[in-house]
């Protein structure tokens, strides 16, 4: 069986949208947008790097996985992490996309996304990390199919914005498995779902 590890970028108030660029995620009338690259360092590249290294599958929402193939799906001269998402298997869970020959290697799970995610985590493959999709997160959270979390927590609150556990949950514990703190502030930390 496969296992699915999450990497959220957000803030102290639990923010994880619009990250990269002010035009990113609107919804709502957000007006944070590109919140996050001002805290990028060599400690958080360094560590994201680690992460993409050991990372196997990617997993995505229709929406990140809109987003990212506009921005990774071609390729960027010198760019490791371009060159590892662009060379690995892709699956984006939607009902409503039709197909993904946007960025290569990619398929679309079509039909409930704790279904679909569920069947492909009992397969025999590599792991599958999911980078961003709050919602996606969100719904496979509550099913317990999250086995760990890289939270990046940045050092800000904006009051405002889509948060990585709006509803209620269930009952989850997790392990500090590692925290890194970065020059500018961020806390990388790594959690691992608790054995019952």
């Amino acid at each position: 069986m496969r296992t699915i590890s999450a990497t959220m970028f957000m803030t102290l108030d639990g923010v994880v949208q619009g990250l990269g660029r002010p035009d990113e995620d609107t919804r709502g009338g957000f007006p944070h947008g590109g919140w996050g690259p001002r805290y990028n360092d060599e400690v958080m590249g360094r560590e994201l790097g680690q992460g993409m290294a050991q990372a196997g599958d990617l997993l995505f929402g229709r929406r990140t996985w809109q987003d990212f193939a506009n921005v990774w799906g071609r390729a960027i001269d010198g760019n490791p992490f371009s060159a590892l998402m662009n060379k690995a298997t892709k699956y984006v869970v939607s009902t409503t996309l039709n197909d993904a020959d946007g960025w290569e290697n990619s398929i679309v799970l079509r039909g409930d996304a704790v279904e679909t995610v569920a069947a492909l985590k009992r397969t025999e493959g590599p792991d599958l990390a999911v980078n961003g999709s709050a919602a996606l997160v969100r719904s496979l959270h509550g099913a317990g199919l999250i086995d760990d979390y890289t939270l990046l927590i940045h050092p800000l609150t904006l009051g405002a914005g889509t948060r990585l556990f709006e509803q209620p949950g269930p009952l989850s514990e997790f392990e500090l498995i590692s925290s890194v703190p970065t020059t500018k502030g961020v806390l990388i930390a790594r959690y691992q779902r608790a054995e019952p």
